[in-house]
């Protein structure tokens, strides 16, 4: 069974939360501040953290600041319905997605499944895989089934929505992939109007792999389209 923990200082909504999650098959575990979260976070013993923004002694967004700086752990981060500034700095800082507040709890597990699903196996397209099941785009080079990759030969640091999308940039190089296509394979749901999760995730990677000589990025927006993967000479 999946091991979640629950961050939140609401103790009656986080109580809630656990008791839907354990009769979904999860195991779940309750702190109510963010440090107390962190210290969990980093133990160990767990498969995927729910992250609440708003919390005492430590907010969310410090909170996550901090599991990223040791780990690459699941994170879905929970903020108030609205507050674009909390969840765009929160996918900035390598949140795998969010769910607004309030949220409902069968919502809320779809989102986790989603995750750890990701993290499990691929749902992207087949492709082509080298004999040591890689995938290589120009320098970028992928391993789906460890969720590693390398840019010029370099391990590339991403978190496990950021590898998924890049993956699926990877496997149709030179070809443009639309956002929603993006979404449902590398989030696990479709794409919602007004919602930016996808270009947060590409800008962070776009900033991994740095810009090409010339100034241009080897992740190319095509305005009212997608995104396409620009082969990067070996």
């Amino acid at each position: 069974m999946n091991k979640v923990l629950l961050v939140d200082d609401d103790v009656e909504l986080s109580a809630m939360l656990a008791e839907y999650l354990e009769q979904e098959g999860f195991v779940a575990q309750r702190v109510h501040d963010g440090a107390s979260g962190v210290q969990q976070a980093l133990s160990g013993d767990f498969d995927i953290v729910v992250l609440d923004v708003m919390m005492p002694r430590l907010n969310g967004v410090e909170a996550l600041r901090q599991i990223r700086a040791h780990s690459r752990l699941p994170v879905l981060m929970l903020t108030a319905r609205g507050d674009d500034i909390d969840r765009i700095l929160g996918l900035e800082l390598g949140a795998d997605d969010y769910v607004p507040k309030p949220c409902t709890p069968r919502e809320l597990v779809a989102r986790l499944r989603a995750i750890l699903r990701r993290g499990q196996s691929s749902d992207a397209p087949a492709g082509q895989l080298a004999g040591d099941g890689s995938l290589q785009a120009g320098a970028l080079q992928l391993w789906p089934a460890r969720l590693t990759a390398h840019w010029y030969g370099q391990p590339l640091a991403l978190t496990g929505s950021e590898f998924r999308l890049l993956e699926m940039l990877a496997r149709h190089a030179g070809q443009i992939v639309s956002k929603q296509q993006l979404s449902e394979v590398a989030l696990g749901r479709p794409l919602a109007r007004f919602d930016r999760s996808i270009d947060v995730h590409i800008s962070s990677i776009r900033q991994k792999l740095a810009a090409g000589s010339d100034g241009s990025s080897w992740i190319q927006t095509v305005r009212g389209q997608g995104y396409q993967l620009i082969r990067a000479p070996e």
